[in-house]
């Protein structure tokens, strides 16, 4: 998921092409068994032949980087909820100057079927991609990762010519859209992934975000509204879910929804103080704007928006 303007972009914490140091990086992305990315939080352990180095987490598109390491071989041990999916290790070799870029797919526990009467994802149980479908998506997400959309997006069509019940090409295919600013495209390819699968996650996040940057309100809200009953704890979607309910003046869910949206991924989701300090301005509460503004860039110290937003803390003060 990839968006633009004021609204947070899933990126790595290093956005310099190389480690300016000279050391390797490693950056990774999570994968479900479905070829969705994982949205949970994700234990990543980086080790050696002797040693834990770092843990960190994956963002709410399965992304992770680890930065500034000797050249050399590690492990990487992947941890998901133990309930679901079994513990992954993979050996990483790091070289000097470079990043080493990585993809892991989740292997879901045989015990962690899905119960009768448990909603699951059609998407979920397909086990029918062909291979050759299967092949086209693997070398679209290497390429997207790579940044190379254009020929990523060549990729994901071909897996849909191949096999036209793929859902999650079609997601990706409309996040690569979305970051282009193709957002009449991206929305046609969503609404598609949405009608082959009501209960896949992805693609109704998606979805709902573009109809946020097109000002469509109404119908993010309600696209929106599903994506958090399938995945409650899912930052991005309560904050695109509250920008969807400020934007037909429902301040009061807009302002339970951002509040969520930074509770749940933190300083990742920063910008949702931003959007609150803005919706308690718009209420005429100048003090509480203020606090959330200062709280904005305390977080997000770097904002894009930075200069702006310390112009009206000088104005609020």
């Amino acid at each position: 998921m990839l968006v633009c303007g004021q609204i947070p972009r899933s990126r790595p914490s290093n956005t310099n092409e190389n480690d300016r140091s000279g050391n390797g990086s490693i950056r990774g992305r999570i994968l479900m068994s479905d070829g969705s990315y994982a949205t949970a939080n994700v234990k990543i352990t980086l080790m050696n032949v002797r040693d834990v180095i770092s843990t960190t987490y994956t963002d709410n598109q399965g992304q992770f980087e680890l930065r500034s390491l000797n050249a050399g071989n590690y492990q990487i041990e992947v941890e998901g909820d133990r309930t679901k999916f079994d513990v992954k290790t993979e050996q990483v070799q790091v070289f000097r100057g470079v990043p080493t870029v990585i993809t892991i797919t989740l292997t879901e526990k045989r015990s962690a079927a899905a119960k009768p009467g448990t909603a699951v994802s059609v998407n979920e149980l397909d086990h029918n991609v062909p291979a050759a479908a299967r092949k086209e998506f693997e070398k679209a997400s290497k390429l997207g990762n790579e940044n190379k959309r254009d020929e990523a997006i060549a990729h994901l069509q071909k897996a849909i010519e191949i096999y036209p019940q793929f859902v999650m090409a079609y997601n990706d295919l409309g996040t690569h859209l979305l970051a282009l600013g193709k957002l009449d495209e991206a929305g046609e390819v969503l609404r598609k992934a949405v009608a082959l699968d009501a209960k896949a996650f992805n693609p109704a996040l998606n979805l709902g975000i573009v109809l946020v940057h097109q000002h469509k309100f109404e119908e993010a809200t309600t696209i929106l509204k599903t994506a958090t009953t399938l995945e409650p704890n899912a930052p991005a979607a309560r904050l695109y879910l509250g920008l969807a309910a400020v934007g037909v003046n429902d301040l009061q869910t807009g302002e339970k929804e951002l509040n969520a949206a930074y509770s749940l991924g933190g300083s990742h989701f920063g910008i949702a103080l931003y959007h609150l300090g803005q919706l308690y301005l718009g209420r005429g509460d100048r003090e509480l704007a203020l606090t959330f503004f200062e709280r904005y860039l305390h977080e997000v110290p770097d904002a894009a928006n930075g200069d702006q937003v310390r112009r009206t803390i000088a104005l609020l003060r």
